[in-house]
Parts: C-alpha cells; sequence; structure tokens
C-alpha cells in the first residue's frame, strides 16, 4: 500500500474547490429535507447567519480567554441561555463543549472526582445507565475507568427505574437517564431516577444532548413534556448540545451544573509547567471560536418566538410522518415518542431492506437493531417533504422480503446478522473490523 503524501508542488484555488465540490457530489444531500439524521436543518436564512457569523471567528482560538474576551463574552452567554432553559437558577453554571459526547464525558469525570471526595472508600466506581443511553456513557466509563451496569428499559421503552435501584450497590457513584433517547425518542422517568439519586447520594447526570434545545419549547408550545430539567431535586448535571436543535454548526455543546461547587470538579489545572499555568474547563485546548459565534448568532438571531415556531414545525412533521407510518401496514411506530425522535419497525418483514430500498430513493433513514428498526430525527426542513416521504414509503413496502429471506441487500444483511448474533462479542469483533477496514489508508 502505497499512502498519500503532500504534492511536491501546489494546485491553483481553483482546482482545489473544484476537487471538493466533486467529492462533496457523493454526499447526503441534506438541503433537501431527505437526511433523517446528522444534520438539523432550520432553512437558508439560518443557514446564510450561521456561514457568515463563523467566518467572522474562524481563525480565533477559545484557549485563551484574555486574548480572545469576545469569545469568552459570547460563550458565557450561550451557556446562560441555554441553563434558563433548563430552569436553572442563579447558582447553576455551565461550559461550552465540542459536542454531546465530551459534555457527557466531563460531567462523569466531574461526577468520579466528586464520588472520591464524598465516598472515598469506593475503590472501583459504578454507574448505573439504561440501555438506551447513548454509547458515549460506555465510552467515558472505558476511558476514565468506571465499571458500567447497563439496565433493561420497560415495554414502552424508558428506563425501567425498579431495575435501576436493583443495580445499585456500595460502588455505585452515578445514575444515568435521558431526554430524549436517541433510538426511541424517549424522556426517561427522571423524577423517579431523581428520587433514587438523593436517596443514595449519588450523581444524576441527565443527558439531554438532543432533546436539550428542543423540549423546552415544546412545553412552552403545550405538550406534556415530562420533567427532566433542574427542576428535579436530584439532578446534579445535564448535558444539552446546542449543535441539534439550536442548528449551529458542529461541534458545540454544553454541560451544567447545579452548582459552581460541583463543576470545579470538570476543570484541569496545572501549575508546574515551564510554559505558565496551565488550565483549562473541558477537555479540548485549542477551541474553535466559529462554532462559539455561531452558536451565540443563532440564539440571537432567532430569540424565543424563533425558536417556538421551529419546534411547533418540527413537532408538525413528527406527527404527520409517526401518523402516515401507522397508516402503512405492516409498519408501526416504537412506543410513544416525546418530541420530534422516534423509531419505526415492521411485522415479519425485514426493516433493513425497506431501509436500503429507501435509500435507493435518496432517502437517509439510519439503521437500528434490538430490536430491528429505522431512527428518524425530525427538523423544522421535514414538514416540506412528508408527503413525498409517505408516497415513496408505500411503494417501497410492497413485497418486501420477510425477515429470514435471502435475496436482500448488502446492509439488510449486515444488520439482520450482527443484531440476531447471541453472542455480543463476537458482534463487537464483527463491527471492531468493519470500522478498521472502514478507515484504512486506501
Amino acid at each position: 500500500m502505497t499512502h498519500m503524501t503532500i504534492p511536491e508542488k501546489g494546485s491553483s484555488r481553483e482546482a482545489v474547490i473544484s476537487n471538493l465540490k466533486s467529492m462533496k457530489s457523493g454526499d447526503a444531500d441534506w438541503h433537501s429535507g431527505q437526511l433523517f439524521g446528522l444534520i438539523y436543518e432550520a432553512g437558508e436564512r439560518v443557514e446564510k447567519l450561521v456561514r457568515e457569523a463563523a467566518s467572522l471567528f474562524m481563525i480565533e482560538n477559545g484557549l485563551s480567554p484574555l486574548t480572545f474576551p469576545s469569545l469568552l463574552k459570547m460563550e458565557n452567554e450561550v451557556v446562560s441561555m441555554v441553563l434558563s432553559l433548563m430552569e436553572g437558577d442563579d447558582h447553576t453554571v455551565g461550559c461550552t463543549t465540542s459536542g454531546g459526547t465530551e459534555s457527557i464525558f466531563m460531567a462523569i469525570k466531574a461526577a468520579r472526582d466528586w464520588a472520591r471526595q464524598e465516598k472515598p472508600q469506593i475503590s472501583k466506581p459504578r454507574m448505573v445507565v439504561p440501555v438506551t443511553a447513548h454509547p458515549a456513557w460506555n465510552k467515558a466509563a472505558h476511558y476514565l475507568g468506571i465499571d458500567i451496569v447497563m439496565t433493561p428499559v420497560d415495554d414502552c421503552f424508558r428506563a425501567d427505574t425498579t431495575a435501576m435501584k436493583d443495580a445499585i450497590d456500595e460502588n455505585t457513584i452515578i445514575l444515568g437517564a435521558t431526554a430524549v433517547t436517541y433510538p426511541h425518542g424517549m424522556v426517561d422517568p427522571i423524577p423517579a431516577i431523581g428520587t433514587l439519586a438523593e436517596e443514595y447520594n449519588l450523581w444524576l447526570h441527565v443527558d439531554g444532548c438532543l432533546g436539550g434545545l428542543m423540549l423546552p419549547f415544546l412545553r412552552k408550545l403545550g405538550y406534556d413534556i415530562p420533567a427532566y430539567d433542574f427542576r428535579v431535586p436530584g439532578v446534579k448535571s445535564i448535558s444539552a448540545d446546542v449543535h441539534k436543535y439550536a442548528y449551529t454548526p458542529k461541534g458545540i455543546s454544553t454541560v451544567l451544573y447545579r452548582n459552581s461547587d460541583l463543576r470545579k470538579f470538570q476543570f484541569f489545572m496545572y501549575t508546574e509547567w515551564p510554559g505558565g499555568v496551565y488550565g483549562t474547563p473541558s477537555l479540548a485546548g485549542g477551541r474553535p471560536g466559529s462554532a462559539i459565534a455561531a452558536a451565540w448568532a443563532v440564539m440571537h438571531y432567532l430569540g424565543k418566538e424563533g425558536f417556538l415556531q421551529l419546534a411547533q414545525d418540527a413537532r408538525s412533521a413528527t406527527e404527520k410522518l409517526m401518523q402516515g407510518i401507522a397508516n402503512t401496514p405492516p409498519l408501526y411506530v416504537l412506543g410513544k415518542p416525546d418530541a420530534t425522535v422516534f423509531a419505526f419497525g415492521g411485522k415479519d418483514v425485514n426493516i433493513y431492506e425497506l431501509s436500503a430500498r429507501l435509500k435507493d430513493r435518496g432517502w437517509h433513514a439510519e439503521a437500528q437493531h434490538l430490536p430491528a428498526s429505522l431512527h428518524m430525527t425530525v427538523s423544522p426542513i421535514h414538514n416540506t417533504i412528508v408527503d413525498d416521504f409517505l408516497k415513496d414509503l408505500g411503494e417501497c413496502v410492497v413485497d418486501l422480503p420477510a425477515t429470514d429471506a435471502e435475496d436482500i441487500s448488502e446492509m439488510a444483511a449486515m444488520y439482520g446478522m450482527i443484531g440476531t448474533m447471541t453472542d455480543r462479542k463476537v458482534a463487537r469483533e464483527f463491527a471492531l473490523a468493519y470500522l478498521d477496514d472502514l478507515y484504512n489508508l486506501k
């Protein structure tokens, strides 16, 4: 294998841009509203604003608030605005991060260090988290040396609090909950989990990365949204992504704490370096100013009124899509989702083959397993494509093969196989080999 090297001579600007556009032409066309995930689209006017705002601070580095005080001001204001949505008070504080994974990681790191002070007798800390929690919890557990116990969910795909209570032991330091879960779009019973946290003196972190910038506005619109924020007494920290339903570029998220005493466990300080005192609020050192500026710009540009309208558009599209899917036998929506995220499956048919057929028509609905389903994250843009999607869906579901059929797509075969492996270690090795090959230098 020959690895690519830097060219001996540079190319013209026109050639470089032409190559970029050529490569981009093979990507999913998210502007068309055919992508249900990864991108959160609020329309051309918001996209134009974030491009302009980001370009003004594209080179600036958030590592040094003294050098770029404008970034510090914007960052603090973004955190403050998100805190207001999480029902924070004069004592709640927070930080920005690069995304939901880092936010969850920092909250768990803070909880671990808090437990070292509050529960010094624990040498092998554990956390208890529902199986629907984002894999970022597992990643943080792996990196931070914390055992993780995954508990089942109930028939409605929400955390089973009885199972969580049964899993608590003398080494448990953290409980986890989600609002909303990525696989099925549910808000866990967080008040009940908060009661457990208080009873056993545990740190409860709520992963609101996906729903944090959507649920508050749906609640203001009159939708019945379960309590999940700082109104719940047992909650010590919350993560909420700005680069999802605040429609900003990747990557900016927030991690929020009930008070500054808890947040101090997140910070890192090193005073013995010859280069000076080194301190960072989160995992990253250098941080792009562009993401901070874009987030600040969108929140001021849209205001509450704009966010409310976008939330209504996204929820309306969600309701129409779920109703249309429910009216398309043999398909069905899993549970009763709370916001703008849901999943649907199919009775006695290969749902992954349906995904492949939809992709042939330009629609991208991510495949899931355990149980087999297709994931739908709905943005305001999807209000314009509901009828087209449901029409194609109805046509694609005709003569859909059974789950054990042999004449199905490669993707359907792969997901069907990995989803039915009873030995999850074998499933892990299969996925690991796939990832290794995907990032092979070809």
